[in-house]
């Protein structure tokens, strides 16, 4: 891989976001019935045309960057960890050769734990993936089935374990609010997973979103989910937890020990540059000073087509105002803890934010501010898009 860059990733900075590839695989072996993601169960497929049109995609992206040296790569699904490790090397390359890479690259691909994926894992790290996110989701069998899962806790545990030994990164995700979940209950499941020796964890409460199965069987009374009260005891425990185990909160839903912060997603909540390859990605690409949001086709059969045909799947390619960028900026920024920056705000919109407003959501305590840096408090995070809506009305 090329080191033309010598800069750390682990130094980059919310004026240094980074620049990030994600790559989207958007197969899995089942769909789970919360899952409202672009992901599609096949039996079959040709991997090395899937690959091939990957490495096409990104050469066509490339004409539409300004140069850049890559600081992260994400490969997300779907299930990557059902890619063979030759077209995870393929993509590798090419970006490579398309863009540069960074000598201290974080490379993460998403894995679930059962025992075929994880039989792959000295091969991917062969290829250079350094940090995988393994989609736990529960340590408990019963809740692992209810949730549509494939594997089983100790299965669960034999990947975190295996993964430990291949990878110099790991975390892995938790769903809680939970049908019937208590906050001792959590508690309990929390500390345990605590105890792994993980320095980052990734915690989402369930929501039922429409056009899941679970939306509706919760729709028809099959099952229901804990109140807004219950839902907010869950969340307060989980920050204490995390907060007590050296895990800072800094993003709403993941948690992670200092230096051990998902550095491609901090590219997004940083509002830097990315490019999305593969079935339904999305990219925030700059080049001669225009920043434009690109979407790919979502689905696969058509994507395919699209880039044999074309050179890309490409279906939007949106300019983004200086206005625009300022507001997505602040969506993504307020996410974090450190906060975003008024006056980065000021130069994109043209204009400061209304000092009025501050002080307002201030006296509400949902924002507070540390010189140039505006922060969501706790309060105002549980309840970001309304507060970005009253911030910049």
């Amino acid at each position: 891989m090329s080191s033309s860059n010598r800069v750390a990733t682990s130094d980059l900075t919310a004026s240094d976001p980074g620049f990030g590839i994600y790559v989207h695989w958007p197969f899995c072996q089942a769909k789970c019935p919360y899952c409202d993601f672009n992901s599609h169960v096949v039996r079959a497929m040709d991997q090395s045309a899937y690959a091939r049109a990957l490495v096409r995609e990104l050469e066509h992206m490339a004409t539409l960057s300004d140069p850049q040296t890559v600081t992260s790569i994400f490969f997300g699904g779907g299930t990557p960890s059902l890619m063979e490790p030759a077209t995870v090397e393929t993509a590798l390359a090419a970006i490579d050769h398309l863009w540069g890479i960074n000598q201290r690259i974080e490379i993460s691909l998403e894995a679930n734990p059962t025992s075929v994926e994880a039989e792959k894992f000295r091969a991917l790290a062969a290829m250079g993936v350094n940090r995988v996110s393994l989609g736990v989701q529960a340590l408990n069998d019963k809740d692992l089935k209810f949730l549509g899962r494939l594997h089983s806790v100790d299965e669960a545990l034999g990947a975190i374990e295996l993964a430990r030994t291949h990878f110099g990164r790991l975390s892995f995700d938790l769903i809680y609010a939970r049908p019937e979940q208590t906050v001792e209950a959590w508690e309990a499941e929390l500390t345990r997973a605590l105890s792994f020796a993980v320095d980052h964890l990734s915690l989402y409460q369930l929501t039922i979103e429409e056009g899941t199965p679970f939306f509706d069987l919760h729709a028809r009374g099959a099952f229901t989910v804990p109140d807004e009260d219950q839902a907010t005891a869950l969340y307060d425990a989980t920050q204490s937890i995390c907060a007590d185990a050296g895990l800072t909160a800094y993003e709403v839903s993941n948690h992670a020990k200092a230096g051990a912060e998902c550095r491609h997603n901090l590219t997004y909540w940083r509002y830097g540059d990315y490019v999305g390859v593969g079935p339904g990605a999305h990219g925030r690409i700059t080049k001669d000073g225009v920043k434009r949001a690109t979407v790919t086709e979502r689905m696969p059969s058509k994507w395919l087509a699209a880039v044999e045909a074309q050179g890309h799947g490409l279906v939007d390619q949106e300019t983004i105002t200086r206005a625009q960028s300022a507001e997505e900026m602040m969506l993504m920024g307020l996410r974090l803890e450190e906060g975003v920056s008024l006056e980065r705000y000021a130069s994109l919109a043209g204009k400061p934010i209304n000092p009025d407003r501050l002080i307002e959501l201030s006296d509400d305590g949902l924002l507070q501010t540390n010189g140039d840096q505006l922060k969501a408090t706790p309060a105002g995070r549980l309840v970001l898009n309304k507060l970005l809506g009253e911030l910049l009305a």
